[in-house]
């Protein structure tokens, strides 16, 4: 049987099928099946607006492209000539979805971990999978060792587990503490809503800054001779005293992952889960090489059939967890650490439910287990992150703080009828472990940051197409106003802008994805402004490169990074680029390159993809070709530059397009900072309503319209 033939036949049940018969290579197998579909979504968004139905192909084919690669990337038989045509292929395909999705970023959110997979979905890949000549095998049938939990996801244990688990049956127990039962004095507070009176005080805030009290250190030296920031210092001086849960919230490139490290040799606290992003995974080895020396660390690739089972600190990416969760929940971890722990403020999302799972399992089985999450930015969009992260470590469930909580909580006197409640219940929270510092406060080595805005006018043939289009967004807004205006009875018409309705116009417009509509909206608004920014954006960089040496670019979409790199080409300034279809090697060589070459002046980089777990500090100015949705975003890609290491003043260029959208959403993003400056920082700045920028926008966009229509 050829090497072609093999590959065909061997599908096994990775993705949910397996191979019936062999087939060509050229015209059948799954392949041809992805890209006639993958053709048949960019004709439509071509024409306009995406529909429900190409959605969800769209998401299904990503999907295959996905598992497909991995099967074929894990076939033993087939020859490099086989699989190099078929990843050719593959990437064909992914390149399409990649400028579909450029065309219509909404198509993005798709993509994420979290992203609900629906009936009709799964019907969909199935119907396409059969199509293809595979049979479809259900995703929970085991193809590895299993952990036995019915209704549960396919779960893989790998072979080294299971030999750690046979040399060690029985797990030492746990009698730190065993007879702590923690009573409230009082039940003052047991009738009350809670969780809303909490989140409102960090809301409020009250001019002090969130940060644990935490003793002096001793030393600054590790156990190992490496010499740590006092701040980092004071952190595991907190832990030698016996604190055991952190939000560890300091602000990007404070070192997050050392303390951590280090916290756990401080608590003994091995051994050591640590749950992080696919980009960061290797990093974490790294600094543990670096930081604990003493102790070893695996990273878990897949299935995991080449980590050691009896390493000291167990390194997962969020992506591959589900896997794993079944023996990660058994195997006798004394801390964990979820790093960039904003991925699971949706408590709905599968990696959220999949962390707060292992989590309750390591505190059934250790009685007070280490438990950190890390994140410079713990709020997105609203206060209501918090939830989750707390709920990760163990302060509340769904519902109510849990003992601990609430006895610091009755211990303030106060219920939320007493407005003395909000500043004594946001300290209580803040002693069950919150740590937020600020490189200004902590860091005088680190220089400051600056933003600043460097507003572009489009006044060729894009830039009146991009005003001709806001107004076309303008008016089908202010057509769906009238007509729930008119609509309403005389008497509840308003003459004056009903702001209220102005909102609910803005939300059905971003929600809406059914209608026949093939008009503009924001989403594909902001990408052809940041096509149209890019040749401007990619001049400025150039400029800066000629003038002051490296230069950091980010941007958002694929087109505008390509407009970026060609500006560069033509003008032979070399670059670099960091996207999120790169594999590991390529990412650290071109890292490496930027680094390391002198000849390597430019790098470009995808918002999504690089914004974190880079440490870019040979550069101090980075170029914002397109903007964020958030203010976290964009500060997590500056920081890739403003970090420890870093020497001189960073500036970060934020590239906006005059007399347009662009404007009102770099002022949004910049109102939004306040949320995180009033709940952790101490800041008295007013905060915005935590609303989503998009609709935001919108709001503005409409208002706009609507007052100019008045006068």
């Amino acid at each position: 049987m050829s090497g072609q033939n093999k590959t065909a036949s061997r599908g096994g049940n990775r993705g949910g099928r397996r191979a019936r018969k062999t087939r060509h290579l050229d015209n059948e197998g799954i392949i041809p099946i992805l890209a006639r579909a993958v053709r048949e979504i960019e004709n439509e968004a071509q024409r306009g607006k995406v529909s429900p139905h190409a959605r969800t192909r769209f998401q299904v084919v990503a999907l295959l492209v996905r598992e497909e690669r991995a099967r074929i990337k894990e076939d033993a038989e087939a020859t490099e000539a086989t699989k190099a045509e078929q990843f050719k292929r593959l990437d064909g395909v992914a390149t399409i979805l990649a400028k579909t999705a450029a065309r219509d970023t909404t198509l993005l959110m798709l993509l994420d971990e979290g992203a609900e997979i629906s009936e009709a979905a799964r019907t969909m890949k199935r119907k396409m999978v059969e199509a293809a000549g595979l049979e479809f095998v259900d995703e929970s049938e085991p193809d590895q060792p299993t952990v036995d939990v019915p209704g549960r996801e396919r779960r893989v244990v790998p072979q080294s587990v299971v030999s750690r688990q046979l040399a060690n049956p029985f797990q030492r127990p746990d009698f730190e503490s065993a007879a702590r039962r923690i009573e409230p004095k009082t039940h003052r507070l047991s009738t009350w809503e809670l969780i809303g009176p909490l989140l409102r005080a960090f809301e409020i805030g009250n001019g002090s800054p969130a940060v644990l009290d935490m003793p002096e250190p001793t030393s600054l030296t590790t156990r190992d001779g490496q010499q740590m920031m006092l701040h980092q210092a004071k952190l595991v001086a907190s832990v030698q005293a016996g604190h055991r849960t952190f939000l560890l919230a300091d602000e990007p490139g404070l070192g997050k992952t050392a303390q951590a490290l280090l916290a756990a040799q401080a608590a003994d606290a091995f051994p050591m889960l640590c749950v992080v992003p696919n980009v960061v995974k290797t990093n974490w080895a790294r600094e543990a090489q670096r930081w604990v020396p003493r102790h070893t660390a695996t990273v878990i690739h897949g299935d995991g059939h080449d980590i050691n089972g009896f390493a000291d600190i167990v390194i997962v990416n969020y992506e591959v967890l589900d896997r794993h969760v079944g023996w990660l929940g058994d195997l006798g971890f004394k801390s964990m650490v979820v790093d960039e722990a904003h991925f699971i403020k949706n408590r709905k999302s599968q990696r959220s439910q999949h962390v707060l799972e292992i989590a309750d399992r390591i505190r059934q089985r250790t009685v007070r287990p280490l438990m950190m999450a890390l994140t410079g930015t713990p709020l997105i969009n609203d206060i209501e992150d918090f939830t989750s992260i707390w709920q990760f470590l163990g302060w509340i469930d769904e519902k109510k703080p849990l003992p601990e909580l609430m006895a610091r909580l009755e211990e303030t006197g106060f219920t939320p009828e007493d407005k003395a409640f909000y500043p004594a219940a946001r300290r209580a929270v803040i002693e069950m472990g919150i740590v937020r510092r600020r490189k200004v406060d902590v860091a005088a080595d680190i220089p400051a940051r600056r933003i600043a805005d460097i507003p572009v006018e489009l006044d060729d043939e894009a830039g009146r197409s991009i005003r001709a289009a806001e107004r076309e967004l303008a008016r089908r807004l202010v057509e769906r106003y009238d007509r729930v205006m008119s609509a309403r009875a005389p008497e509840n018409q308003s003459s004056g802008i009903d702001d209220e309705l102005v909102r609910r116009v803005a939300e059905w417009e971003r929600d809406e994805t059914s209608d026949d509509n093939s008009g503009e909206n924001v989403f594909t608004m902001i990408r052809r402004i940041g096509t149209a920014k890019a040749p401007l954006a990619a001049d400025y960089a150039a400029q800066l490169a000629r003038s002051v040496g490296k230069v950091v670019v980010f941007a958002k979409h694929v087109d505008v990074m390509d407009t970026c790199e060609k500006v560069f080409a033509d003008r032979g300034i070399g670059y670099a680029s960091i996207r999120g279809n790169q594999t590991p090697s390529v990412r650290e060589k071109n890292i490496d390159a930027f680094v390391n070459d002198p000849d390597v002046e430019v790098v470009v980089c995808s918002l999504t993809a690089a914004g974190v777990g880079l440490n870019l500090q040979v550069s101090s100015n980075v170029v914002l070709a397109e903007l964020s949705w958030t203010d976290a975003e964009q500060t997590q890609a500056i920081d890739r530059v403003h970090r420890i290491g870093q020497d001189m003043p960073v500036t970060a260029w934020r590239i906006i397009a005059a007399q347009t959208i662009d404007t009102r959403i770099a002022e949004l993003i910049d109102s939004k900072a306040g949320l995180a400056a009033r709940a952790l920082d101490g800041s008295e700045e007013e905060v915005t309503a935590s609303a989503d920028i998009q609709i935001e926008a919108m709001v503005a966009l409409l208002t706009g319209a609507l007052a100019q229509r008045q006068r």
